[in-house]
């Protein structure tokens, strides 16, 4: 298996084409080493569209699912997850428990955090940050007027930089314990969230939560006008959406084979396959990430003791 790589003028962002093929050199910002692998990988098809798809695990050690590593590879990330791009850059040796503190208080303060989606929002984050080289635009934790609220509308605002403009990424995070469910709710999520009525009010909402420090927040307000038309936006747009579910097959190993490795793929095609065969958008990039748990409630709590503790240091 593969492990995840680490990785003009104001007008240019609506006027060149965003393509997979020719994005020009992409402005790479560091981020934390890699952890999950990939198990199953299918290129984007224009023709006819057919979302990609990535497939990653988080693999085994002494005979156990990495539950435990996962969460606190999550936690690695929660600082450039939760904070402005400006208090992200400005951590220092000085600061940095303070700011962690914060970002943990930031993601939730509730014990009942079982049918929360945060863990889902932070794992598409890193999926897409490390995949696809995006940078975070704006949090969906900035939506929230408290830290307890839950915030409907796109889970993640990303965007990639290169010579040819910004391309635009609004994703999905379905963090489930039941395939069927996740399969379904994502598609049907990506049919709302495709209504220009829809795009126009989110629009508004993510322009006025842009940090006016941050280095892009210009060119993608130019972007997000109410003059820029949503063909031109829907050239440069992608939609990454992840999906997770309690994996029947993960259940059965406890070390990685290459009888591990051929389960995982066919049950992972067969996802991959219903997905496609959902009603979604074709006019727009879509970006599939499946995830297979051990348990999602397993990863709900090893992440919580840990977030839990963060916002204790």
């Amino acid at each position: 298996m593969a492990r995840l790589a680490s990785n003009g003028s104001v007008n240019s962002v609506v006027d060149l084409p965003a393509s997979e093929g020719g994005r020009g050199d992409i402005e790479i910002v560091p981020h934390p080493d890699p952890l999950l692998e990939i198990i199953l990988s299918r290129p984007l098809s224009l023709s006819p569209a057919t979302p990609s798809l990535t497939a990653v695990c988080a693999g085994f050690e002494r005979g156990e699912w990495r539950c435990d590593r996962l969460a606190e590879h999550l936690i690695d990330w929660l600082p450039e997850f939760a904070l402005s791009p400006s208090e992200y850059e400005s951590i220092s040796g000085r600061t940095m428990a303070a700011q962690l503190r914060r970002a943990a208080g930031l993601v939730y303060q509730s014990s009942r955090y079982r049918r929360r989606g945060e863990v889902g929002e932070l794992l598409l984050h890193a999926l897409i940050r490390q995949t696809f080289s995006t940078q975070l635009a704006v949090s969906k934790i900035f939506f929230k007027d408290s830290a307890n609220d839950t915030v409907k509308g796109f889970d993640a605002v990303h965007v990639v930089a290169s010579t040819a403009g910004l391309e635009l990424w609004l994703g999905e995070a379905k963090f489930y314990s039941d395939a069927m469910g996740a399969i379904r709710d994502a598609a049907r999520s990506i049919r709302e969230h495709a209504d220009a009525d829809f795009m126009r009010q989110e629009f508004i909402a993510i322009t006025n939560k842009l940090d006016p420090s941050w280095r892009h927040s210009d060119k993608l307000r130019l972007l997000l006008h109410p003059n820029t038309s949503l063909d031109q936006v829907f050239t440069r747009l992608s939609v990454p959406v992840l999906i997770t579910y309690d994996s029947s097959t993960l259940a059965q190993f406890n070390a990685r084979s290459q009888e591990y490795i051929t389960a995982m793929r066919m049950e992972l095609d067969e996802h991959f396959a219903r997905f496609c065969a959902c009603r979604i958008p074709t006019q727009i990039r879509i970006h599939v990430f499946f995830v297979p748990l051990n348990t999602k409630g397993a990863l709900n709590e090893a992440f919580h003791r840990r977030l839990v503790a963060c916002q204790s240091i």
